[in-house]
């Protein structure tokens, strides 16, 4: 039985060798174009990445703002009752700075008739009823579905006013920065104010908290203020969010991280530190946040609110936090599911009327 199989695999020794040979031959030869292939993948994005993102003002803005996402597509912004919206008003404003905004005005639920594309209908505002200025976060536009789905609730209380940033959705193409979003919420709250008879409301989710905080910080220094702001899923300041954002966090074991990325960002002043201009704002707040938000993790919109219930006087009105369990699934844009939404927004007019 040995001889046999001796004789079976001595002729064929020479062929399993080889092959061996060859097999071993092709291993390396995978290996090293595999090597090769990471390597240049960690020079492309963990060195080249970082130091093209601290010299480029363009890549900066542009993953901070997201305004480069363009869906829904700005078309659809003309007929807002392709959205699912009736008895929305689509129009333009021209700033103090010649930039021309997108805006909708939503009339209140029992305005709510399909009135014909294209009419204005917001000198409604002046009726008496409060008004709601909702300022959306990054990427998109004002048709996103789950903003809309939040004006469809807020429209139950409030006429409500959605526009775009500088060069979001049908708003002029301008190079952005966090004081040009912010001139454009402003001119925005002036505008509603000189029509609004009744008391006006600031809403802002995600990067849109961050600008309509820095607004009311000063518009307070105008003696401007609001009836009320709410903040949607709120960051405490962008060095904070940054360092806590699910594709940079990979980048943070680099040494040279914050060189290039967290200190590049505030030497362009992009900042967006709310948790500063919050101790100016003058009005009540009621911040809202999910426990399972993935964006903008839950523990930096608490450290918002323990910030500003240490520092804001008792004079500029109480500030509110409301959490959402893990377990309702809310995450990042789904708070407007909440089936007590409606009530918590009209539990906290009816405390800022006191």
């Amino acid at each position: 039985m040995y001889k046999m199989l001796v004789n079976t695999l001595l002729p064929s020794t020479p062929y399993i060798l080889l092959t061996l040979t060859l097999s071993l031959h092709f291993l390396n030869v995978i290996s090293l174009c595999t090597l090769n292939t990471l390597l240049v993948v960690f020079v492309l994005v963990f060195l080249l990445g970082p130091l093209a993102y601290k010299y480029s003002y363009q890549f900066q803005q542009s993953t901070i703002f997201l305004n480069f996402v363009a869906y829904p597509s700005q078309s659809i912004l003309k007929y807002p009752s392709r959205c699912g919206l009736t008895a929305v008003s689509h129009f333009h404003l021209r700033t103090d700075d010649d930039v021309t905004l997108g805006v909708w005005y939503v009339a209140p639920e029992n305005e709510s008739r399909d009135w014909g594309e294209g009419k204005d209908h917001s000198s409604l505002l002046g009726d008496g009823r409060d008004v709601v200025i909702y300022h959306h976060g990054n990427a998109g536009n004002r048709s996103a579905s789950h903003r809309i789905e939040l004006y469809k609730i807020l429209r139950r209380q409030f006429h409500v006013i959605a526009f775009d940033y500088r060069d979001y959705g049908d708003s002029s193409r301008v190079t952005l920065s966090e004081r040009g979003v912010v001139n454009d919420s402003m001119f925005v709250f002036k505008w509603v104010r000189e029509r609004a008879t009744g008391n006006v409301f600031i809403w802002g989710h995600s990067l849109g908290t961050a600008i309509s905080t820095h607004m009311l910080a000063l518009a307070a220094a105008e003696n401007l203020r609001p009836a009320g702001l709410i903040l949607e899923s709120p960051f405490n300041n962008l060095r904070d969010e940054m360092k806590l954002y699910p594709f940079i966090m990979l980048l943070q074991f680099l040494p040279w991280f914050s060189y290039t990325v967290l200190d590049a960002v505030q030497e362009n002043k992009l900042l967006f530190k709310t948790d500063e201009h919050i101790n100016n704002v003058d009005c009540p707040i009621l911040i809202l946040h999910a426990k399972d938000d993935m964006i903008v993790p839950f523990k930096l919109g608490r450290k918002l609110y323990q910030s500003a219930k240490e520092k804001r006087m008792p004079t500029q009105g109480e500030i509110h936090f409301h959490p959402f369990d893990k377990g309702e699934q809310y995450g990042h844009t789904n708070i407007w599911r909440a089936p007590h939404l409606s009530d918590l927004i009209k539990k906290f007019v009816g405390d800022c009327a006191k």
